[in-house]
């Protein structure tokens, strides 16, 4: 399936912008802020588990079903549900504070993030 692997940060624009406009605090900014995530993705038709690793050990996983109201997590812990669509080749999702696509483009995961004005972009290269 197109999603389905496992990937790696490669590269973030906008992060401290992000990050400030959701009003994270600047010692969590600098932690995040190289930060290695890796996300795995397994997909099966229109059903998806989607899991990011942080460095340390801590993941956040969420399971859903495109079109079917889910509950998810953010990655701070809070719990909110949600509605994932899928437009052509890109996951759309409202969280709580931010519009968020997902897309893969030339075997990377390309994630976009919106906020205040505030553009969040991270590109994780495939490596499983």
């Amino acid at each position: 399936m197109a999603f389905s692997g496992k990937y790696e940060v490669a590269s973030q624009e906008n992060y401290d912008d992000f990050m400030k406009v959701l009003n994270y605090s600047a010692d969590v900014i600098e932690k995040g802020r190289n930060a290695k995530v890796i996300t795995e993705v397994t997909q099966n038709g229109n059903n998806f588990t989607w899991s990011q690793i942080y460095p340390g050990g801590k993941t956040m996983k969420n399971t859903f079903v495109i079109d079917q109201e889910s509950e998810m997590e953010t990655m701070d812990g809070k719990k909110f549900k949600a509605t994932v669509k899928m437009e052509g080749n890109t996951l759309i999702c409202d969280f709580p504070k931010y519009h968020h696509t997902s897309v893969i483009a030339d075997g990377n995961l390309v994630e976009t993030s919106t906020c205040g004005g505030v553009v969040y972009k991270r590109i994780s290269k495939k490596i499983a």
